[in-house]
């Protein structure tokens, strides 16, 4: 496709919301379930499956200080869906915000969604005072290594590490 030629999508963003949750549920959930690079740490995560994604959901709305769930729609299809959490920095001395699972409709990729969803949170967090976004990705994921590297992320010198407890 000529990317040049194709016409500007409009791209509207908002956290997730009550109305809004059976959307997050169905894109998250086929994540979840379906991409091979979180499937090859799910175990390490500790992945509850649909159970565990229904609580964290519920926990957002329940309790929006921590963080919340991230859409992108055009009209009235919810089409991205990523998950944001807050964290206190002492290198920055305020909030940072880690990014997660962050999916794009399988028919809506490669056509600007998730670089327009990306910046419209990065205004939000902005707008708040979050003065950083961490995420992590899976070594073996080359196009979401290119994705953030366009966005202008920029890998650390280091490695995730986690222990369920």
């Amino acid at each position: 496709m000529n990317l040049a030629a194709a016409p500007r999508l409009h791209v509207a963003c908002e956290a997730m919301t009550a109305a809004t949750r059976m959307h997050a549920a169905r894109l998250l959930g086929r994540f979840l379930a379906d991409d091979a690079h979180y499937r090859a740490s799910a175990a390490q995560y500790g992945d509850g499956g649909a159970q565990a994604l229904a609580r964290a959901l519920d926990l957002f709305l329940a309790r929006p200080d921590l963080g919340f769930v991230w859409l992108a729609r055009i009209d009235a299809s919810v089409v991205g869906a990523c998950v944001v959490c807050y964290a206190i920095s002492t290198s920055r001395g305020g909030l940072v915000a880690k990014l997660d699972d962050v999916t794009i409709d399988e028919s809506r990729q490669r056509q600007g969604i998730g670089a327009a969803m990306l910046q419209a949170l990065i205004d939000y967090l902005r707008q708040r005072g979050v003065s950083r976004i961490d995420t992590a990705c899976h070594r073996d994921n080359a196009a979401a290594w290119r994705f953030y590297a366009r966005q202008g992320f920029r890998p650390l010198d280091e490695g995730r590490i986690a222990l369920l407890i």
